[in-house]
């Protein structure tokens, strides 16, 4: 008698990478890096998110990004989306500190409110739904390429010294550990295009452990100066709960405030998509040069927030692929959970 493998609903997607985050968590959790260890996974660190923002860079076309630039419209909608109407819900979310977050759980979804829009799920979805999915690519390389200098410079304004040590000093590590290597990446770019072509499939590899290193330096940190033991299961909840919220209210504006600024369908659901998310690949290299020692409670906000979109997003695109092309369905996308 053969054994059925255990699968997901297909509406109900858990990215095998958020389990690897989770594993790197616990491994930093039990073994976490101390003394020498700690120095020396910090500063290889500190070269991974220098790497990974050298690869961003190198891997962007200009040419790509100027051809983009005629959509200009949607670009402004999904940055407004990703750079204002996200940073206005997180300050709006200080009502509820300290009675459903704690200051540190609150910084960190300040910061997830920061964080430029994320590229690979947002074409996916879009292309399930049947949008505009050249937009969605633009629309997506435009909030990352804008979020390296945009999220630092909204962080200064927003969380000030609250950030777990942000000051002046974390935007010059911005420049050196981000922007520097981004702009090589450009220079280098008609060089190194060709080898990064060939081996993708390798450096896909190198991006995400680059990710996982940067998490598991953060944990460690974090678990050493007892950062955890601020936050309790019902806590975590409650940040459930708010995120639960923002989601639902960004993928609500996005969607209606796109219909208002007279997008069509393909359009609008590549803004829905691009406007609602965000990047995890470049919220957590960011955090962990913004937060330092309290980067782990930081990235925490923007780790389930991540998932979440993943799973909610999924059962839009499902459903968004089954309306008719010479129709606009004027459903509300908060019922869409109610599908199936």
């Amino acid at each position: 008698m053969s054994r059925r493998k255990l699968q997901f609903p297909s509406w109900l997607p858990i990215d095998p990478y958020i389990l690897a985050l989770i594993g790197t968590v616990a491994v930093a959790a039990l073994l976490p890096a101390r003394g020498t260890a700690a120095d020396v996974a910090g500063g290889a660190s500190t070269g991974a998110v220098a790497l990974l923002f050298f690869l961003y860079g190198a891997r962007l076309s200009t040419a790509e990004a100027v051809e983009g630039l005629k959509h200009w419209r949607l670009h402004i909608t999904v940055l407004a989306c990703t750079f204002i109407a996200f940073p206005l819900l997180g300050l709006a979310a200080k009502g509820v500190v300290p009675f459903v977050l704690t200051p540190p759980l609150y910084n960190g979804l300040l910061f997830l409110c920061l964080v430029p829009s994320t590229i690979q799920s947002s074409i996916a979805f879009t292309s399930i739904a049947r949008g505009n999915v050249p937009a969605a690519i633009c629309a997506g390389s435009f909030s990352s390429l804008a979020g390296i200098v945009v999220t630092p410079v909204l962080a200064a304004l927003v969380l000030g010294n609250s950030g777990g040590g942000f000051s002046a000093d974390s935007l010059l590590k911005i420049v050196l550990q981000l922007l520097v290597p981004f702009l090589a990446g450009q220079l280098l770019r008609r060089w190194v295009s060709g080898f990064l072509v060939r081996h993708k499939k390798v450096l896909g590899y190198v991006d995400r452990g680059s990710i996982l290193l940067v998490v598991y330096t953060a944990f460690s940190e974090g678990m050493v100066r007892g950062v955890w033991h601020q936050v309790s299961f019902v806590r975590l909840l409650g940040l459930l709960g708010v995120e639960a919220v923002l989601l639902a209210v960004m993928l609500t504006l996005s969607w209606y405030g796109a219909k208002r600024l007279g997008f069509d369908r393909g359009d609008r659901i590549a803004i829905q998509f691009a406007g609602s998310k965000k990047s995890l690949a470049a919220g957590l290299p960011m955090a962990s040069v913004l937060f330092g020692a309290q980067a782990s409670l930081a990235v925490l906000p923007l780790m389930l927030f991540h998932q979440m979109q993943l799973m909610v997003c999924a059962v839009i695109a499902k459903r968004r692929s089954r309306d008719p092309l010479h129709e606009e369905v004027e459903t509300p996308v908060l019922s869409a959970t109610a599908t199936r």
